[in-house]
């Protein structure tokens, strides 16, 4: 692969204009010549990888459903004798891996499109739908358009804050944004609910940019999907158990708040820890393919672990790989990572990258720092530090 940094250097324009809560990315060194190239490099391993897939991968996407029916299959067994702790333990423990691979793995990335080329109408991104409240269609926008299009440009992208957290310096503060914390354990604990309301775009009710009747066919399926997913988990399951009503409502729970604070800690550690870097709007003026490129690299962190840390993030763990390129099928993340960990180190870029524990904390940080008002800046002006005051005037300064 060519290296371009033998490109003559002409005139450095920095290729992302940044917003002031975060650090200006060292890849406002770059040429635009290089960052073109950056692009056609990243679009040559989409096009290769999209020409390599086959049978692999449609052997993995399979295996992993069938992983998660046997998982949610047995779970549910195991909790009708729930009276016993160890079965409930287990079954719960099982329904919980269920239906995080159910969101993440399969919910999440099938929607994505990733596997629409095996051209399989029961595993087709039209077709799918996840075991979440949110519905489908809603999802899709808010998170394939919206967030992908926009990737941490505050003001456009939805997800930073979800419209109910200050996520960004650049989100202008008031007093609600003291219980930052409490609203972020909220979310973190109804996640599922939180994402549902988010596409309603709730916030931009409450402010009255929209009617409650232009949202209303929205809020029917989000109604049916919530009576659905209601009427499964706690009503249904646990009145097949007879007797054992309680041990299994308890799994069912249990299961759907692990699976809540589970995706929200993989998904807020994607785009908020130290390192990943937000934008203003002006950033999509004019923006080239290969600053969108950048652009993803730049707001999107990964999360270190193992096969199984990986699969049970949905391989979102790749979050920088995901953002890159969204429509890949999730397995073929891990193979590329180090390719684009070594583009990164090669043009001077910063490849976010840390353990779940670390990113998190980070997270937490950043979402207790923001609940404060922001300190005002008391540094002199260098335009008026000189300024004669009173009755002083240059010359007497000078004497």
């Amino acid at each position: 692969m060519t290296s371009t940094l033998d490109i003559p250097t002409g005139t450095p324009a920095p290729p992302v204009r940044t917003v002031a809560s975060r650090p200006s990315p060292v890849a406002a060194g770059m040429t635009e010549a290089q960052v073109e190239e950056l692009g056609r490099r990243l679009d040559a391993i989409r096009d290769r990888v999209v020409a390599d897939r086959g049978q692999r991968d449609a052997d993995y996407i399979h295996s992993i459903i069938r992983k998660q029916r046997y998982l949610e299959v047995g779970g549910r067994a195991l909790l009708f004798a729930g009276i016993l702790p160890p079965a409930w333990v287990a079954g719960t423990a099982m329904l919980s891996a269920s239906k995080i691979l159910e969101n993440m793995e399969l919910g999440h990335n099938i929607m994505h499109g990733q596997w629409d080329w095996m051209r399989d109408p029961k595993i087709h991104s039209s077709t799918w739908d996840w075991d979440n409240t949110s519905p489908a269609e809603a999802w899709k926008y808010t998170h394939n358009y919206e967030h992908h299009t926009y990737t941490n440009i505050v003001g456009k992208d939805r997800d930073v804050g979800y419209g109910i957290l200050r996520m960004s310096d650049e989100q202008e503060w008031s007093p609600y944004y003291l219980f930052n914390p409490l609203w972020n354990a909220l979310l973190a604990t109804f996640f599922q609910w939180g994402v549902a309301l988010h596409d309603l775009e709730a916030e931009r009710i409450a402010s009255g940019e929209k009617t409650w009747a232009s949202v209303w066919p929205q809020l029917k399926a989000i109604g049916r999907k919530v009576r659905r997913q209601f009427t499964k988990d706690y009503i249904v399951f646990p009145a097949l158990a007879g007797p054992f009503f309680l041990p299994v409502l308890a799994g069912n729970v249990t299961a759907n708040l692990v699976r809540n604070l589970w995706s929200h800690a993989v998904i807020f550690c994607g785009h908020f820890p130290d390192g990943a870097v937000q934008f203003s709007e002006e950033q999509l003026d004019d923006e080239t393919r290969g600053q969108w490129y950048l652009r993803q690299m730049l707001g999107s962190a990964n999360l270190e672990g193992g096969p199984l840390f990986h699969l049970m993030t949905g391989n979102l763990s790749f979050q920088i790989e995901h953002h890159l390129f969204p429509d890949l099928p999730s397995n073929r993340y891990a193979e590329i990572a180090p390719e684009i960990r070594a583009i990164c180190a090669e043009y001077g870029l910063e490849y976010t990258s840390g353990p779940l524990r670390k990113q998190y904390a980070q997270v937490l940080r950043t979402i207790n720092r923001l609940a404060l008002p922001p300190e005002k800046d008391t540094t002199p002006d260098p335009t008026t530090a000189l300024t004669p005051t009173g009755s002083e005037t240059p010359d007497t300064l000078a004497a």
